[in-house]
């Protein structure tokens, strides 16, 4: 790889580490950022950074190769203001989503551009077991609403996502 250019972009913008990391390669991923010129946090098309190609794939051994570096944010967000965390709550990757809130410097209430937070979508698309440990981190808004006004707990219901509902729900006050 003497030859390389590490963070070269191809014909769809994206370099050599976000395909790797995208597709899991965790051998590709620990070869290509022992080079001293590799930037682990370059973005690829649309602001795709590996670390968000990883989490958006379920790639757990990627994300902790890269978590593992002093120089990748893990709360850098794409173009529409995705983050990992965002990715991985949509997509169900519940492994994923407790390793990127192991880390203290991760943001779980990052609202996106429209203000979708990752357990906004994690409640939209019913991943129970996301909720679950989002809401197990104190520092978690659970009632935030986007933009338009809905919260977490509507959108779950709007889409018929029971155990969410339950799960969302506010704890009846006893008298």
């Amino acid at each position: 790889m003497g030859g390389c250019e590490t963070n070269q972009d191809d014909c769809l913008g994206n370099t050599p580490l976000v395909w790797a990391a995208h597709n899991g390669h965790e051998g590709a991923v620990k070869a290509l950022l022992g080079r001293d010129d590799a930037d682990p946090d370059k973005p690829g098309n649309n602001g795709q950074t590996p670390l968000r190609c990883a989490a958006r794939c379920g790639h757990e051994g990627v994300v902790k190769i890269l978590l593992g570096r002093d120089d990748v944010d893990p709360n850098k967000p794409e173009l529409g203001g995705e983050t990992p965390l965002s990715w991985a709550a949509y997509e169900g990757y519940e492994g994923v989503v407790k390793i990127l809130l192991g880390r203290d410097d991760v943001d779980p209430n990052k609202p996106e551009l429209g203000g979708q937070t990752p357990l906004w979508w994690a409640a939209c698309m019913g991943h129970e077991g996301v909720v679950k440990t989002l809401l197990g981190r104190d520092d978690v808004t659970p009632h935030r609403p986007d933009e338009s006004g809905v919260t977490p707990v509507q959108k779950a219901a709007e889409n018929g996502h029971a155990g969410v509902v339950a799960l969302l729900q506010p704890i009846p006050r006893t008298a």
